[in-house]
């Protein structure tokens, strides 16, 4: 179905199956403890894996965290999917989330944030924000509790300061710094596409 892309079905699935299995097998689980070995852990600890990058972004920590996160995904996923295609779509997706958990690891590095294990799709999701705000920055959106619509790139404008005054004054148990870091590296991919004029499958700047 053109509204329900494939590749934002799927990923709707899996995150929705993961958290499921996140139930069942909860990390105190001594067989397999799935929390454990799928959050992304600090990379100055034993319990870091490389597959961590990729695996995070698919566990969330609760079902408002899964909720949030999946609406998204779905609002401002499948109209992204259905102008780029499915392949350019899950690369740019997959690029915002590693790059979250890249920023992560990077800052706790550097000592900015504490090291604490993260999970969520909320980096990939700030990608997908960036993103339709820039092809779409004067589409009205409302965004509750707003009673009146505002235009998407004033959208991503305001979130996108108040992720990072967050992050700065108050990180709480909230990796703000990693929603951020989607949305760099989602920039540096778009404005990559366009320096190289990648064919885009008719998507445009409005």
């Amino acid at each position: 179905m053109k509204n329900f892309p494939p590749v934002v079905k799927n990923l709707l699935i899996i995150n929705c199956l993961v958290f499921v299995a996140q139930q069942i097998l909860p990390a105190s689980a001594l067989h397999f403890p799935l929390q454990g070995w799928i959050s992304l852990h600090y990379v100055g600890t034993p319990y870091f894996r490389l597959w961590q990058l990729f695996t995070y972004m698919f566990a969330h920590a609760g079902i408002d965290h899964l909720f949030f996160n999946m609406f998204a995904l779905w609002m401002f996923g499948r109209i992204l999917e259905n102008v780029w295609g499915s392949k350019r779509f899950l690369f740019y997706y997959m690029v915002c989330g590693v790059g979250a958990g890249l920023t992560q690891e990077l800052l706790q590095l550097a000592g900015v944030i504490p090291p604490v294990p993260v999970v969520g799709a909320s980096g990939a999701v700030y990608g997908l924000l960036l993103a339709f705000g820039m092809m779409f920055p004067n589409m009205p959106l409302f965004i509750i509790p707003i009673p009146v619509p505002i235009k998407a790139k004033w959208m991503v404008i305001g979130y996108t300061v108040i992720e990072l005054l967050e992050g700065i004054f108050s990180y709480g148990n909230v990796a703000h710094f990693a929603h951020l870091g989607g949305m760099v590296f989602g920039l540096m991919l778009i404005l990559y596409w366009r320096r190289h004029n990648k064919d885009t499958n008719g998507w445009t700047y409005r």
